[in-house]
């Protein structure tokens, strides 16, 4: 599959995860009509689904990555090429970006918005959900992209049941959040956190390296040890154009 269809497909993947997930936090977590709002538990679901619906319509394009920390995962784990690294973190990043716009648009018809509520972005301390502090923050972001890495390369491994893997990444990603959503309104993405940050600036902009550093040490740990944990049975990648890696299971 040629490079620009796949970052395309990264793009839109990516733009559809911030609109889907960050959209269901900002629109419908609470809602003026009492007791109707989604609440933690249906964002958590709305960012699974996301991933599980944009595995199966662009996995065979471009692996459905969505995600700086996947990417870099999935190199540390030896399915992905380093020569392209930087082209999907770029696509991914300006998908979150652009899904963030769409969402702001939409969110400025209502009467009273702000984006002093936040706007979805990914905080710690002051700017926690619950108020949990730096450490807090950093340790809950590096072990759930840790264990959503080691669930990505599980489900896609050659010895995997076949046909599953969207549904058990896009269940991790609903739990991670279940878990994960008071402490920083849950990120494990790069990407997510940057795109909703461009809109709310100031302290949004000032915690956003720990929603890069702390994903993608998670991510690299997670691929450098799956690859010991299953002997390295998989070939290196060379200079060959990969196949997807999110539903491929047999690369």
């Amino acid at each position: 599959m040629p490079l620009t269809k796949r970052l395309s497909a990264e793009f839109i993947g990516t733009l559809w995860l911030v609109l889907g997930g960050c959209g269901s936090a900002v629109l419908a977590a609470k809602v003026s009509t009492a007791n109707m709002g989604i609440g933690y538990a249906g964002v958590s679901l709305a960012f699974g689904l996301t991933v599980l619906t944009m595995a199966y319509a662009i996995g065979h394009i471009s692996g459905c990555h969505l995600n700086p920390a996947v990417t870099l995962g999935l190199w540390a784990g030896k399915r992905f090429p380093a020569k392209e690294i930087l082209p999907y973190v770029a696509a991914q990043v300006l998908g979150a970006i652009a899904g963030a716009g769409i969402l702001w648009i939409i969110a400025y018809g209502r009467i009273g918005f702000s984006l002093a509520g936040g706007f979805a972005a990914n905080g710690y301390a002051d700017h926690s959900p619950d108020g949990y502090n730096v450490l807090s923050a950093f340790v809950a972001e590096v072990v759930m992209t840790f264990f959503f890495l080691v669930v990505i390369l599980g489900a896609t491994h050659g010895k995997a049941p076949k046909g599953f893997a969207p549904v058990a990444i896009g269940l991790c990603l609903t739990l991670i959040h279940l878990i994960s959503i008071p402490v920083t309104n849950t990120s494990v993405n790069p990407a997510r956190s940057t795109g909703p940050a461009v809109f709310v600036q100031g302290w949004a902009i000032a915690q956003l390296w720990l929603f890069w550093v702390a994903p993608i040490l998670g991510a690299l740990l997670a691929g450098f040890l799956y690859t010991w944990l299953v002997g390295d049975d998989e070939p290196e990648v060379t200079g060959e154009t990969p196949k997807p890696e999110v539903l491929d299971e047999a690369a």
